[in-house]
């Protein structure tokens, strides 16, 4: 692996790790600086998504005492069984979708323009979310319905738009539906497990044909980047949700999208298609 291809790897990691769990689409901003770093085409897709793993694994590492609590209870207590099947039921809309839509959206809606919009949309949608009145009815992710879940896969299956956010529109769909800020964003958490690894190795099997032995060294590099940058991400994370609400991130959205049109249109960045 030659230093530039290392610098992007590295920079691509830290962007999915910083990005993953914040409400502020991953995924957009992978495709933005994907672009930047001219590291494009369905290789680049592919490790763009593979290195979502390494996110997941400082989900993992966080929570693994409540992981592996909730394994070892699935026996005997019912309340580990509905937790594993709360995020079952969540999952399900996103795959289904996903494997139905998902080369359409990806033909048509994977590009600079199109995540920006969605960035600018999904703020003021934020910025309506935190202006209601927030009715708290589940507390924490224990006390969750299935009706609950289901209701939260269909506000992660809006993500597969890509801009859009997953961790947003899982936690603000949360909080329209009456979990608290702390269920929403852990149960997020949670989701991401299923949704992030099927989503890496589907893509991995189905394009395996692009990649060699010799990606593997990208691809570690990427992965390590990741679950550093994600750890940091989701300890900060938790710690600001105890005393603010997502207002900072749907203004940041906003302005961002807002300098990518400006720069796309004036000519100033070309961001090329996102192909």
């Amino acid at each position: 692996m030659d230093l530039s291809l290392f610098i992007k790897a590295v920079i691509l990691g830290i962007v999915e790790g910083l990005t993953e769990f914040l409400p502020i689409s991953s995924t957009g901003h992978l495709i933005l600086t994907s672009q930047l770093l001219d590291f494009t085409g369905e290789r680049a897709k592919v490790f763009t998504i593979a290195i979502q793993t390494g996110a997941i694994m400082a989900v993992c590492w966080e929570y693994r005492g409540r992981l592996l609590a909730a394994v070892a209870d699935l026996p005997t207590k019912a309340s580990a069984r509905s937790f594993f099947l709360n995020i079952a039921i969540a999952f399900t809309p996103l795959a289904v979708l996903g494997l139905t839509f998902g080369n359409l959206i990806k033909a048509t809606l994977f590009n600079p323009v199109a995540v920006a919009v969605a960035f600018i949309l999904g703020g003021f949608i934020i910025l309506w979310a935190e202006r209601r009145k927030h009715e708290v009815r589940v507390e924490s992710v224990d006390d969750m319905r299935w009706t609950d879940a289901v209701k939260l896969g269909l506000a992660q299956a809006v993500a597969l738009i890509p801009g859009t956010s997953r961790a947003g529109s899982t936690i603000i769909g949360g909080l329209l539906f009456g979990l608290s800020r702390k269920a929403a964003t852990e149960f997020s958490f949670f989701l991401a497990i299923p949704t992030l690894l099927s989503a890496g190795a589907y893509e991995i099997v189905k394009h395996r044909e692009l990649l060699s032995v010799d990606d593997i060294g990208l691809f570690l590099v990427g992965l390590a980047a990741s679950f550093v940058s994600a750890m940091i991400a989701v300890r900060a994370l938790l710690r600001y949700i105890s005393t603010h609400d997502f207002t900072v991130f749907a203004w940041y959205r906003i302005a961002f999208g807002i300098v990518v049109l400006i720069t796309a249109y004036s000519g100033l960045i070309d961001w090329g298609s996102g192909t």
